[in-house]
């Protein structure tokens, strides 16, 4: 065998060897090694089930799994995300609250002024979405319902077109968690987006309670997708992982989203009953499509 061959043999066995540790599916020298992300759709996680975890190291967390920022934070948390290289993706500013909301006339003045006070600091941290709850429909029938909420959010709409900062009313399930909700269904949602006709004032579509609620997810949101400013995600049935003991095709939703041109965040809110950065990294890598 001549020096030449021995020498391509030498160097295709080293190549072999490279590619082969290059391959190695997310371990090198027993460390983790995150694969790069598409980021077609922006990720981002619910403060809430994270609460025993710092908001920093939460945030610094974040950051090593790949997302965009962290959901539901209170003003005075709105700048914590940057010091990380995230941001709030979506903040509470006085919105209402899922049994007192909107729908009610004698709560649009308190609204009006909590808005006034924290869309601009949303708007200086740089938080893209503030949250917005419909209400009981105990208190007020649907229609009725309806006809407040289009007036408040018209009272409030401006204070958002100016400051460039998005209201989102969201949709909850009132069949498991929240019974007599009355933003119960996307097309009560999208009524009332219609009729405000504000590109400020846009639907919060929590995929968990709408699965809950109506299913036929992904044609919901192609129709409507329009209307829809953020997202939420949650394993149905239970809340928890998006695993294989769920019931959506997270990756078939994500999918769609992408194919529709989505430009918005999908932010993770479910309650992790194993790991919970563990968990949350597992439903980044899922619906990073």
């Amino acid at each position: 065998m001549s020096f030449l061959e021995m020498s391509r043999r030498a160097a295709l066995k080293t190549g072999l060897a490279a590619t082969a540790l290059t391959s190695l599916p997310g371990i090198l020298m027993g460390q983790e090694v995150a694969s790069p992300r598409k980021k077609r759709i922006k990720q981002s996680a619910c403060r809430w089930p994270y609460r025993n975890i710092p908001l920093d190291d939460f945030c610094a967390a974040g950051a090593q799994i790949g997302l965009f920022g962290v959901d539901l934070l209170q003003p005075e948390e709105y700048e914590v995300p940057r010091r990380h290289g995230l941001i709030c993706t979506m903040g509470y500013a006085g919105g209402g609250e899922i049994k007192d909301g909107i729908n009610r006339l004698e709560n649009h003045a308190a609204i009006e002024a909590s808005f006034r006070k924290n869309i601009p600091l949303a708007a200086k941290a740089g938080v893209p979405n503030v949250i917005s709850l419909a209400g009981s429909r105990a208190v007020v029938p649907d229609e009725q319902s309806a006809r407040n909420t289009i007036a408040g959010l018209n009272r409030v709409k401006k204070i958002a077109e100016d400051n460039g900062v998005t209201i989102c009313l969201e949709l909850l399930n009132s069949k498991v968690d929240h019974p007599d909700y009355v933003a119960d269904h996307t097309t009560w949602g999208v009524r009332v987006m219609q009729e405000v006709n504000s590109p400020n004032v846009k639907l919060l579509y929590d995929i968990y309670h709408m699965q809950i609620m109506e299913g036929d997810l992904i044609a919901t949101i192609r129709a409507n997708l329009a209307w829809i400013a953020h997202f939420h995600t949650g394993g149905v049935p239970g809340r928890h992982e998006l695993d294989n003991t769920q019931e959506v095709q997270w990756d078939g939703v994500m999918r769609a989203l992408v194919a529709g041109g989505f430009k918005g965040y999908v932010a993770h809110e479910f309650t992790p009953v194993r790991d919970p950065l563990t968990s949350l990294r597992q439903a980044v890598d899922l619906c990073d499509v």
